[in-house]
């Protein structure tokens, strides 16, 4: 009997990859991940690593400010995943073998504050600039008035979505019907793709904080109930549309946050369709736990565990915390990653002035 991220596989999920580490990657991808999914963090990590100082040189000399050399770099690493990741999207027929591209997250920056219609005129313009002439990328952009505002256009472009930052139903409707207005424009559903990335983890160190009168039995299970029911709403509308191409879930922010749980909660939870996103420490730690994973993603808990949910937790409220605190969760690490590459150009010229 399969054990670990093999069964895991077996039990109708697919597997990707919150990384483009070129290591991590490679390792994935031998372990069955089909996919994979890039964010500031991630590739602030690698240049910290100082594995591609090499490419940061080249682009310093060339001349490109901070801004350019970050999204140049983030284009490279996005490039060489989709290579690792090609074939699973050539076999599938383009149903599966992306990786995700984010758009830039300072957009939604509070200090930046631009207008709304700005934000729509920037998401459809970067989604277009950064999608053109990649078959297995698909552009991130979030369930924000503006990112939902924008996906309609995108979409009727041609331009496979990711969207992300997901925490409701209410987001998951506003995001699926503009989805689906730009997909009736398009002159063919042949190619039609797009996936909905709904944050878990975040919801459940929302409810410990601010939802503390949950009792034992819910407290760490509202991120899952929410994404299931996400899930089999998703399931219903699709189901006689009749497309080529699967418009899935993704179960993302699926690591644990509490060190005291176990690593695979969210991973068991979510087993049996649709796709996963899971951090490398996660996928290691299913890999290495010797146990076999089976369907659960269509499973509820007890109904006095749903009623507590309804009659305790205001989605309202939830939604609005974690969308403004996911913006600056994004926001940030971009700023973090713009300092990065200011600090290493800095050091790359006075190692250049003394030689």
């Amino acid at each position: 009997m399969a054990t670990g991220l093999k069964s895991l596989i077996e039990s109708g999920t697919k597997l990707w990859l919150d990384s483009v580490d070129p290591e991590l990657v490679r390792a994935n991808r031998a372990l069955g991940a089909t996919g994979a999914t890039s964010n500031p963090i991630i590739v602030a990590d690698i240049i910290k690593s100082g594995q591609f100082d090499q490419a940061l040189a080249k682009l310093v000399e060339g001349g490109l400010d901070d801004a350019e050399i970050a999204w140049q770099l983030t284009d490279m690493l996005v490039r060489q995943a989709q290579e690792v990741f090609l074939p699973a999207y050539e076999s599938t027929n383009g149903d599966d073998g992306y990786v995700s591209f984010e758009l830039d997250p300072l957009l939604e920056d509070p200090e930046q504050n631009l207008p709304h219609e700005e934000r729509v005129r920037q998401y459809i313009l970067l989604g277009k600039k950064w999608s053109a002439g990649h078959r297995n990328r698909m552009i991130k952009v979030p369930a924000t008035p503006a990112g939902i505002d924008a996906a309609e256009e995108l979409v009727a472009s041609g331009v496979p979505l990711n969207i992300t930052l997901i925490f409701s139903p209410r987001q998951y409707r506003l995001a699926r019907e503009a989805v689906w207005r730009g997909a009736q424009r398009l002159s063919s559903l042949a190619t039609f793709k797009a996936v909905y990335s709904v944050f878990v983890s975040r919801v459940d160190v929302y409810t410990a904080k601010q939802v503390p009168q949950l009792s034992p039995q819910v407290q760490g299970q509202v991120g899952i109930v929410l994404a299931k029911r996400i899930w089999l709403e998703n399931v219903a509308f699709w189901a006689d549309k009749k497309l080529p191409l699967r418009q899935e879930i993704v179960f993302a922010s699926t690591g644990t946050k509490d060190p005291q749980e176990d690593p695979a909660k969210y991973v068991m939870a979510f087993a049996g369709s649709d796709i996963e996103t899971n951090p490398p420490a996660t996928n290691e730690a299913v890999e290495k736990s010797g146990r076999t994973l089976q369907r659960a993603v269509d499973q509820m808990p007890p109904q006095e565990v749903l009623d507590e949910i309804v009659r305790l937790v205001e989605l309202a409220k939830l939604e609005e915390t974690l969308v403004r605190e996911g913006i600056l969760k994004f926001a940030e690490p971009q700023k973090a990653l713009l300092a990065l590459i200011a600090a290493r150009r800095a050091a790359l010229r006075a190692a250049l002035s003394r030689a």
